[in-house]
């Protein structure tokens, strides 16, 4: 699938599929892979890390329609208990999207993550300076809040882009002011070179509100997310580091070490994800204040049949 920019320029298109937690992104990407000979790549900050599948809703077992296997990219990168970060990632995503295109397939970018998705869309200029890992692990001891206060200080049109979640994780605001005072990040982003096509999926606050519930209840109940956590404890994962993912590992590793009940876990979890899926859909909304073109879908059906009439 190609675009024209200009009379002289043709750029590779890449496909890209976002939306709040449990719109349906996955199967969604899955189906058309499969109808566009496409291979999908995640932009999900927590799908990186080896183990913690239920959890960051991996569902691999989707990647798959009948007897043909979907390939995708950017799932089981690392350990959890290594770091990865936004330049890291955005390195990745570019290697994979030409990895793709190479072999004459469709690149769909896929996730929730909205500084990962800006990142690439927008091409944000990370550079590749080293870091300090000595001054990152004393920085990783502060309160978000200062190190937030940091980064708005040296960079505040980039700490605006920091979604909410990360800025109450100590372990990320300390790689982003890492990133900040490097000049690694510049308000003028690099020429992007390809052409995205954004594809936004919206069920709806009602019909979110349920797909949450019945999705969390599922994997608390039929997939072992509790399970998962105590593995990924015992494996050496430490409950700080943990509770630094957030959501299911956060409040699951809380009702391990016993300081919240587990009916109490599940009602603090749900509004938590709950409002997680409120502030992604804010992020979304500003990034097309900033001019960015995203089609909105109710479902993944509708916005599948568009596709294949070629009207996005």
């Amino acid at each position: 699938m190609l675009s024209r920019k200009s009379k002289t320029e043709i750029l590779p298109r890449v496909l890209v599929i976002l939306g709040p937690t449990a719109s349906g992104k996955t199967k969604l990407a899955v189906a058309l892979a499969a109808k566009f000979k496409g291979e999908i790549i995640s932009a999900d900050s927590r799908q990186v890390f080896k183990g913690m599948d239920i959890g960051t809703g991996k569902d691999l077992s989707e990647y798959k329609i009948g007897r043909q296997n979907i390939p995708y990219h950017l799932i089981d990168v690392v350990k959890p208990t290594e770091d990865f970060d936004l330049a890291k990632f955005q390195v990745l995503a570019f290697k994979a999207i030409a990895k793709v295109l190479k072999k004459g397939k469709l690149p769909i970018l896929v996730g929730g993550s909205g500084l990962y998705l800006q990142a690439v869309v927008d091409n944000y200029d990370l550079g590749r300076a080293g870091s300090d890992r000595e001054a990152r692990t004393r920085r990783e001891k502060l309160a978000a809040e200062e190190l937030l206060a940091d980064i708005e200080r040296l960079n505040p049109a980039f700490a605006k882009k920091i979604n909410e979640s990360d800025r109450h994780n100590a372990r990320r605001l300390a790689r982003y002011l890492e990133i900040v005072e490097q000049g690694r990040v510049s308000d003028l982003k690099k020429a992007v070179p390809y052409e995205f096509k954004l594809i936004g999926l919206n069920p709806g606050r009602e019909v979110l509100r349920e797909k949450i519930e019945k999705r969390l209840r599922e994997r608390l109940e039929k997939e072992g997310l509790v399970e998962e956590v105590k593995k990924l404890h015992k494996q050496g994962v430490s409950w700080q580091r943990l509770e630094s993912f957030g959501l299911e590992y956060k409040f699951i590793a809380h009702y391990l070490q016993k300081k919240i009940e587990y009916e109490k876990m599940v009602i603090d979890l749900n509004i938590a994800i709950r409002q997680f899926a409120k502030r992604q859909l804010t992020w979304f909304k500003r990034w097309e204040k900033q001019g960015k073109s995203i089609k909105w879908f109710k479902d993944a059906a509708k916005a599948e049949k568009a596709l294949e009439r070629g009207i996005i």
